[in-house]
């Protein structure tokens, strides 16, 4: 029965793997110059900001949370980086922490006034993304373009690898802040304390856990990535616009879902929510190399992706309590 109920849980995460295979295998068969070491390595190049933030929401929803700024976030570490290199002339070495510590407290806060004053996660984040994206335009109204020649030179380095393929300073970021959040998700009090929290955080206030003050970690955890994502993004766009990342919010729960992180907590997978960013990304690419089709064929392959995920883990959820019920049952006939 536990091996049942275990299969069940990673179903959703093999289907994520085994549904980016089958993407990368058609575009191959497709496509000449499809298969290739280097496309590959282009879906993380080009989505390493978009993994980073996913990353921060899948432990906000794993909590049963959910954070909508994560995208006006990072729009204002750009705009407000930019603005401190370029009018201010402060050196990249003090701007790239205060980055991270601005993005940390954003979402200390927004966790504080959820847990203290039990407001609902979707209001008080809709709140902060409206005050952050209003702050970007405090800032400026226009266009900063980030001539810095540190944050230049990042832009521009690329990691050789075998077979004449690369990748950015912004892939290495992203798998080490990967690596980092398995580590946490699993090996820690912490991680082991937010699934609790999401599968019931009744049952973890009496198993004596400290609920209060590991959503509001969570919730900066978050804040954190989303600076960690200004600031790759800003190495990516070399620029902070007010209107950078509208929709990351969304194309960060989008892969949290694909990945086999259900909306309703308890249960979440940070290597499935990289897959889930990369089948987004394998999706763009095919759009891409086929030619003819609108940029805007991604966003409804993955609205059909999504309504699939969501029946899928309603189907999983709906067998597990039916399990649930069997057993006991079974257990009070005995």
């Amino acid at each position: 029965m536990k091996k049942l109920q275990s299969n069940l849980k990673y179903l959703g995460l093999f289907i994520t793997i085994f549904l980016f295979s089958i993407l990368f295998a058609v575009g191959s068969v497709m496509y000449d110059g499809f298969f290739s070491l280097q496309v590959l390595l282009n879906l993380l190049i080009d989505n390493a900001f978009l993994i980073i933030t996913s990353i921060g929401m899948t432990f906000v929803l794993i909590t049963g949370g959910i954070d909508l700024s994560v995208g006006a976030v990072v729009a204002l570490t750009c705009m407000l980086s930019a603005h401190l290199l370029e009018k201010v002339h402060m050196s990249p070495f003090l701007v790239i922490p205060l980055m991270l510590i601005m993005g940390s407290l954003f979402g200390f806060v927004m966790g504080y006034l959820i847990q203290s004053f039990k407001m609902q996660p979707f209001i008080v984040t809709l709140a902060g993304m409206f005050m952050a994206r209003g702050l970007c335009y405090v800032i400026s109204i226009d266009t900063i373009t980030i001539s810095d020649p540190l944050y230049q030179a990042i832009s521009q380095f690329r990691i050789p690898l075998p077979f004449d393929s690369f990748i950015s300073i912004g892939v290495v970021i992203a798998l080490v802040t990967l690596l980092a959040a398995l580590y946490l998700a699993n090996y820690t009090k912490f991680g082991r304390t937010v699934y609790a929290i999401g599968g019931s955080e009744q049952s973890a206030l009496l198993m004596g856990l400290p609920v209060a003050r590991t959503k509001i970690l969570v919730y900066t955890l978050s804040g954190f990535c989303s600076g960690l994502t200004g600031i790759v993004f800003s190495f990516y766009m070399l620029s902070g616009y007010g209107l950078h990342c509208i929709g990351l919010e969304m194309d960060a729960i989008a892969a949290a879902v694909i990945g086999g992180t259900p909306l309703t907590g308890g249960i979440g997978f940070m290597t499935g929510t990289l897959f889930g960013v990369l089948i987004q990304g394998v999706i763009q690419t095919l759009i891409m190399f086929q030619g003819t089709l609108s940029s805007w064929w991604t966003r409804i392959a993955v609205a059909f992706l999504l309504c699939v995920f969501i029946i899928l883990q309603r189907v999983i959820l709906s067998k597990k309590e039916s399990r649930k019920v069997l057993t006991n049952t079974a257990a009070k006939a005995s």
